[in-house]
């Protein structure tokens, strides 16, 4: 469905308005389900000041649009939540409009279109008074570029989750430069010319692109622009090129052998081999054979001598997936090799030297596996020189349209397809599932996606087949008392299985009406002291019983 809005208007903002609270005699501020904060222009600006005196512009730059991204994205996700059942333009808005309550300036929707079957989008938008221009000419003058890094960013990664592939918002103009207002242009990603400066921050780290030219494929999968990701990334930057053993921890499917692979690559030992192991696939009477190799004879069945994988890695790097699934003896020959940097064959008794580069991940707490006595102490010590956690790909949301393009990008060249992109339907669904096989499953979904796809058209929900049809659990779980989940995460789950069980369905006034009547009676007719165990106003929860015809007196009986 094509969605062409020219010069529109932008809805009513009172609903959103209504998800900040506040509540003083707490010292809180409430964004939706977010604690916020307060913060003066002047105070804006010496903290903008300060990064770029110390950091320099270009640094802060990426920074600032990351960040901004990061946000754009989840907003995007709450917006369909926000306004339910709306036209794609209304709920589009709701980053517009967010972006001018958080006091960084009011939106001017110059033109939108929008095919999310095929993955066009085409904007033009003014943003009005920016504050990000205003603190940058206060402090600096006017610029001869673009300043407003924080805004693009908010507005790229916004329109990324949208479309469900990454959209760059490029400011043309800026009150920064001397213009009267911020215009700003978005498109996909790959319309633009690459070697602009602001495409890089929403690409690859530029430090896997710097390996480009490697043998072909070697640099897939390494995609990303959230927190996490850039969290680990700054980890591998500062390690990779040196002897220290990494040890990658993470859930299954998050990608550990890809990250491996990659500091491999920014090592010095990049034209050596890269040996990986799963420890896990290994019967346990041949591990210590495939890492340290075996010589004739040493047991039935050992008709010649032949290497393991520490040698055949001699000169690069091993890496060692599920490293908890080795034996207590094959630990303490790997416990050897780390310190020693020799082995012995099963059977010899000579010893070899060799220059490895030990790398191992587990999806699991390691000093748990200690504590069980089913790992050595002393490896465990030796392995956690420099963890790497890898988050999940829930915790990590901001990277999904990057990877839903890559993927498929990847697959159709693989399969000789000619698919466009994913419905609106489609693409909500891969942002609110929870992904339990994280990336892996993400990879297997679009995979299959491809193949049942017909030629021309997008993937829609059914060719995505999430597990159990739900993006969320279907079980309504209470805690055991019988209440309602205290975190965030937990409510959420909570109410999206409310949702999809159909119990939810047409029954939200109700619930709103059920939570007012029980705060009016916890406080006993008392509406300031219902308002605050609501965490809102008085003449908000006032307006709210108004609306559904609530007796105070009555309720409070």
């Amino acid at each position: 469905m094509s969605q062409s809005v020219p010069s529109p208007s932008l809805p009513d903002i009172r609903d959103l308005a209504e998800q900040v609270r506040f509540t003083p005699d707490t010292g809180r501020i409430w964004v939706r389900d977010q604690r916020g904060v307060l913060l003066t222009a002047s105070v804006y600006g010496a903290l903008r000041h300060e990064l770029i005196d110390r950091l320099g512009s270009s640094v802060v730059r990426e920074l600032l649009s990351r960040i901004g991204y990061a946000e754009g994205g989840r907003d995007a996700e709450a917006a369909r939540r926000l306004r339910p059942n709306v036209s794609y333009f209304d709920a589009f808005a709701v980053g517009p409009q967010v972006h001018a309550l958080a006091g960084f300036g009011w939106s001017q929707v110059i033109h939108l279109h929008a095919e999310p079957e095929s993955g066009a989008f085409a904007g033009e938008f003014v943003v009005h008074d920016s504050l990000e221009a205003s603190v940058h000419v206060d402090a600096y003058g006017t610029s001869p570029e673009p300043v407003c890094w924080m805004q693009t960013g908010y507005a790229s990664g916004f329109a990324s989750a949208f479309a469900g592939r990454p959209i760059l918002m490029r400011e043309v103009e800026c009150r920064g430069m001397g213009h009267e207002a911020c215009r700003l242009i978005g498109k996909p990603l790959d319309e633009w010319l690459s070697e602009a400066p602001d495409t890089r921050y929403y690409q690859p780290e530029a430090s896997v692109n710097r390996f480009a030219d490697l043998e072909a494929g070697e640099s897939d999968g390494v995609v990303g622009i959230s927190a996490g990701f850039g969290a680990a990334m700054h980890l591998l930057r500062k390690a990779a090129d040196s002897r220290a053993t990494l040890l990658f921890v993470g859930e299954t499917g998050v990608g550990k052998e890809v990250f491996a692979r990659l500091a491999h690559r920014m090592s010095g030992r990049r034209e050596q081999p890269f040996i990986a192991v799963n420890c896990a696939a290994l019967p346990e009477n041949l591990i210590e054979a495939e890492l340290f190799g075996v010589v004739k004879g040493a047991y039935t069945g050992a008709s010649t001598s032949r290497a393991g994988r520490f040698e055949r890695a001699d000169g690069g790097t091993l890496f060692l997936d599920e490293v908890t699934s080795l034996s207590l003896a094959a630990q303490g020959k790997l416990l050897r090799a780390l310190q020693e940097h020799e082995i012995e064959r099963v059977g010899d008794s000579q010893t070899r030297r060799v220059d490895v580069r030990v790398m191992a991940a587990c999806n699991e707490d390691l000093y748990h596996a200690v504590e069980a006595k089913q790992f050595r102490e002393d490896l465990y010590f030796r392995l956690t020189t420099f963890p790497v956690p890898i988050p999940p790909l829930r915790e990590r949301r901001d990277d999904i349209p990057l990877l839903m393009a890559y993927l498929l990008r990847r697959f159709c060249a693989t399969y000789g397809k000619a698919v466009p992109g994913f419905t609106a339907r489609a693409v909500e669904a891969l942002f609110g599932y929870d992904f339990p096989g994280n990336i892996r499953e993400l990879e297997n979904l679009i995979e299959r996606a491809v193949l049942l796809a017909a030629e021309g058209e997008a993937i829609d929900l059914p060719q995505l087949a999430l597990r159990g049809g739900l993006s969320r659990p279907s079980a309504f779980a209470l805690d055991p008392a019988g209440r309602l989940s205290d975190s965030r995460h937990g409510l959420r789950e909570q109410a999206a299985a409310l949702l999809a069980s159909g119990t939810g369905q047409h029954r939200f006034d109700a619930i709103e009406q059920a939570l007012l009547e029980q705060a009016v009676a916890d406080s006993q007719g008392n509406l300031a002291a219902a308002a605050r165990q609501l965490g809102l106003t008085r003449r908000q929860v006032a307006l709210r019983l108004q609306k559904h015809r609530v007796n105070t007196s009555a309720a409070a009986d």
